[in-house]
């Protein structure tokens, strides 16, 4: 299905749509209110709109505006333009809050494209546009609406609005040549579906079927960041299935072993951090190398913790280094794993002692119940470990044992000096 270009944009007045600005953050609004005060188009934009829209509460408040970066710095002096190619304005408020000020774009016409067409898909460029030439350089119609502060109406360029209706997710323009520009948009595709629960248009399955490879030229610290943004958004476990599914997998994870075990301790981890548990990169990292790991170094055939520990390096290090991980993340990744090899292998081991007062083993042993879960042959281990934990981390006064003294080195006599 083509993206609906109508000649004017449906533009829905405050009395017809549901979005209140008691809704949107009060620093975004700041923002919107000078910008129309100085005469300026300002709009909300992208997927606040969207997810305002859903009855959903945005992450983030972007802002649109026909001002140039320059004229927004003169506007607001705790501004900060950043970017090289194409300048990005951030107003920063107390509190580390920060509002995303964008002038409208457009496409670069020909004349404006570099001489070599290899460089063309990864050309951007100071290129100013309007409203409706900005929305039509969107990657899908839902994330391509806008609000506008002057007065309180949407405004759809491209047919998002029906789109969220249907929940359906659309591309604008050609799908093939799209994902040409940025393979990315690919897994952004299927984490709008797991996200929203919406469903994906088939030409974007088409093209993702012939595009695929293309990921594999995809920038590795974008990629890397979008994984993550999976972990932040509770939906990890899902994408990875909707990857599975669509060729995609090999290429998100290309060194990593995906197991069955794995698609269900992903999504284990989601309910996690949608029980309101912050998700950390190294434990994300645990978690999509736990079931390789276990695979690697089976506790019937391995007592050992150097075992574990070439096991851990493993499975880690080719991920770590297709995607330029820190080594302290990956150090951090590797103890959960070994430490969960601990427990797994039940106590009474060397090293027990150091172990129960190490200030990570928490961190271990919830890993730890959740991979019992996938694996509950570890239960009787858990619940052993997890009373000897507990009672370290709570003891009762009675049974708390009293400090040693340590006896005093007697003073050393000061050495007389010899004149």
């Amino acid at each position: 299905m083509k993206t609906l270009i109508n000649p004017t944009p449906h533009i829905v007045p405050r009395n017809d749509h549901l979005i209140s600005r008691k809704q949107v953050d009060e620093n975004a609004l700041k923002v919107l209110y000078r910008l129309s005060r100085q005469g300026h188009l300002a709009y909300l934009v992208g997927g606040s709109v969207r997810d305002l829209l859903l009855g959903r509460t945005p992450k983030d408040f972007d802002v649109g505006t026909d001002a140039t970066p320059a004229q927004v710095k003169t506007l607001f002096r705790n501004c900060f333009l950043i970017g090289r190619r194409f300048r990005l304005a951030h107003i920063r408020f107390r509190g580390h809050q920060l509002v995303e000020v964008a002038t409208f774009r457009r496409n670069p016409v020909r004349d404006e494209l570099p001489e070599n067409e290899d460089d063309h898909f990864h050309f951007v460029q100071n290129v100013f546009g309007t409203p409706r030439e900005d929305a039509f350089r969107r990657d899908f119609t839902i994330n391509a609406l806008f609000y506008n502060i002057a007065d309180f109406s949407i405004i759809d360029h491209v047919g998002g609005l029906k789109d969220l209706e249907e929940r359906r997710l659309r591309m604008i323009g050609d799908p093939l040549v799209r994902f040409e520009e940025d393979p990315v948009r690919m897994l952004r595709a299927l984490e709008f579906s797991a996200r929203l629960d919406f469903t994906i248009e088939e030409s974007i399955i088409a093209a993702i079927d012939q595009r695929r490879q293309l990921l594999a030229t995809a920038s590795s610290a974008r990629l890397r960041e979008e994984i993550m943004e999976l972990f932040r958004h509770k939906v990890a476990g899902q994408v990875a299935i909707l990857a599975q599914r669509y060729g995609l997998l090999d290429f998100l994870y290309p060194d990593i072993d995906f197991l069955p075990q794995t698609f269900e301790l992903l999504s284990l981890i989601d309910e996690r951090t949608a029980s309101g548990e912050p998700i950390r990169e190294s434990l994300a990292l645990a978690a999509l190398t736990l079931p390789a790991f276990f695979a690697c170094c089976p506790i019937e055939r391995s007592q050992h913790v150097n075992d574990a520990l070439v096991a851990a390096d493993k499975v880690l290090r080719p991920h770590c280094r297709t995607y330029s991980i820190a080594q302290g993340i990956r150090c951090e990744a590797r103890d959960l794993l070994v430490g969960c090899f601990r427990l797994a292998r039940g106590r009474g081991m060397k090293g027990e002692l150091r172990f129960l007062n190490h200030p990570f083993t928490a961190k271990v042993l919830e890993l730890f119940g959740i991979w019992c879960r996938v694996d509950p042959s570890h239960q009787e281990a858990y619940t052993g470990w997890k009373s000897v934990i507990d009672a370290a981390d709570h003891p009762e006064s009675g049974d708390r044992p009293s400090p040693r003294r340590r006896r005093r080195r007697p003073r050393r006599k000061a050495a007389m000096q010899h004149g």
